[in-house]
């Protein structure tokens, strides 16, 4: 149902989950095994899988630090789109990656709950695309000595406010990873 008449297949986007972006992260394990068994349901139903690296100043490209963590490996065939930005379609091929794929649907999971993930599931409603939040697959560092809110409080609030995003021509919702359906 989203805005891309032409677009009903799904893919599963796992975003920044990266050995400096995840390393001491809220329930980083159960994050990872629920985001790997995911990929392996995807790979099993033939749904595409799209992988997003992010670099920047801190997070420096073929550093330890910038490698996806070791539970989690690409296939070959599967696309990697590097980013620079929060939103992962700015400054990426990730739209054209997705229309040649007939993609209007997607399932997102990874890292981080109050940057990157929200960037993208915000930049991706608005482009059009149905947008599934994996609601128990996506994780955060600890923020709060910055005045953040603690990490399951901003892990919560996220879910909450998507599960009641709404738009023409668009559907929001939060799915835990063990109800996520890749079709319909």
């Amino acid at each position: 149902m989203s805005t891309f008449e032409d677009r009903t297949g799904t893919a599963l986007l796992v975003i920044d989950v990266q050995q400096g972006v995840v390393d001491g992260a809220h329930r980083r394990d159960e994050v990872v095994a629920a985001i790997a068994a995911l990929v392996g349901r995807a790979r099993d139903e033939s749904i595409p899988v799209v992988w997003v690296q992010h670099s920047d100043e801190e997070l420096v490209r073929d550093s330890v630090e910038w490698a996806y963590v070791p539970e989690l490996v690409p296939a070959k065939t599967e696309v990697l789109v590097h980013k620079s930005y929060g939103d992962s379609f700015e400054g990426t091929d990730l739209s054209d990656i997705l229309a040649e794929a007939g993609v209007g649907r997607l399932i997102v999971a990874g890292a981080e709950t109050d940057a990157c993930i929200r960037s993208t599931i915000h930049g991706a409603f608005t482009r059009g695309y149905d947008v599934t939040l994996v609601g128990d697959a996506h994780t955060a560092g600890d923020k709060s000595p910055w005045g953040a809110p603690p990490v399951p409080a901003v892990i919560a609030h996220t879910n909450l406010y998507w599960s009641f995003q709404a738009a023409p021509g668009r559907t929001a919702a939060v799915v835990p990873a063990a109800e996520v359906t890749f079709t319909g």
